[in-house]
């Protein structure tokens, strides 16, 4: 690169100064423009070599990321370059830079539960190559790591820890097959030098026919339960009938138990008073009873009284 910016560079020089290699009658002086033809040439090259030089000599590691160095008598490097500013040995070391950060690796992965019952789910992981071991891990593997690594050992790993769980359980034992998953492919990336942070089940798909039966017993468990809810509510309220009339039957025996003989008496001299009470002094007019026709008692009074006389 810097050799044909040095060569465009000689030419650019030449065009702008091409009126001095004319002479009086504007012919064209060879022997001038080869002599600074060969000056800008040798000036240019010389400054190119260094750049290039230079270039292959410094490097800058981004954050995060490390250098993996590629000697062409020695091979890979046994220890990576860190970030920051770094220096290799020009035109024998090339390096390669390598992403160390935290790395989202989304699959979708199929297998058979306990009972038989096909299961599709997407499974993402958060994974990281181990730093120290990155120069194997690009010897070995290369930068493509997750889809040459991760993407079958996580086929694997479903498919073993799914024969393990009914379809149902996947579904309501879904935390502990998730932590059985990331157990196991911690295990597995560990060999490769790769670290697993974190593991996520996304979804779980089953075919439409066992989706069907498992929306039909929910509907038949939410049926049992508001029946065994209804039974609870009748039930209570029986009790509580019963409770009702006994606490009914054992008020009446108890007023039945406190009624007596001076009881009686005492409530008809209360009666007695209150009559007396309401009594306007006059004795009543008219009296009846049985078979016994209306009878004017003052008139009666009244006719004794003149006997008398």
């Amino acid at each position: 690169m810097w050799f044909t910016l040095a060569i465009v560079v000689v030419i650019t020089l030449l065009a702008f100064r091409w009126k001095n290699f004319l002479d009086i009658k504007k012919n064209l002086m060879i022997p001038e423009l080869t002599k600074a033809l060969a000056k800008y040439m040798v000036v240019a090259l010389v400054a190119a070599f260094f750049l290039t030089i230079l270039q292959d000599t410094v490097v800058i590691i981004p954050a995060g990321h490390r250098g993996i160095v590629f000697d062409t008598v020695k091979g890979i490097m046994p220890v990576s370059l860190k970030e920051g500013i770094n220096y290799l040995t020009p035109y024998l070391q090339q390096v390669t830079i390598m992403d160390v950060r935290v790395q989202k690796a989304e699959f979708t992965a199929s297998a058979a539960s306990k009972d038989l019952q096909m299961v599709h789910t997407t499974i993402a992981v958060n994974i990281l190559p181990d730093e120290a071991e990155v120069p194997w891990l690009y010897k070995s593997v290369g930068i493509d790591y997750a889809e040459k690594i991760v993407h079958p050992a996580v086929q694997e790993v479903l498919k073993a820890s799914s024969a393990l769980y009914t379809a149902e359980e996947l579904v309501t034992k879904r935390e502990q097959v998730k932590q059985v998953i990331n157990d196991e492919l911690a295990k597995i990336l560990k060999k490769s030098n790769i670290i697993l942070k974190e593991t996520y089940l996304t979804d779980f798909q089953f075919s439409p026919e066992f989706e069907k039966a498992i929306e039909s017993k929910q509907v038949a468990e939410q049926d049992a339960l508001k029946a065994q809810r209804d039974l609870q509510r009748i039930k209570i309220e029986a009790e509580q009938q019963v409770a009702k009339a006994r606490a009914e039957a054992e008020g009446l025996r108890m007023q039945k138990g406190a009624i007596t003989t001076e009881l009686l008496e005492l409530r008809r001299i209360e009666m007695q008073k209150l009559a007396i009470e309401k009594w306007d002094g006059q004795m009543p007019q008219v009296m009846m009873g049985g078979n016994t026709p209306f009878v004017d008692v003052g008139k009666l009074i009244e006719n004794n009284n003149r006997k008398k006389h």
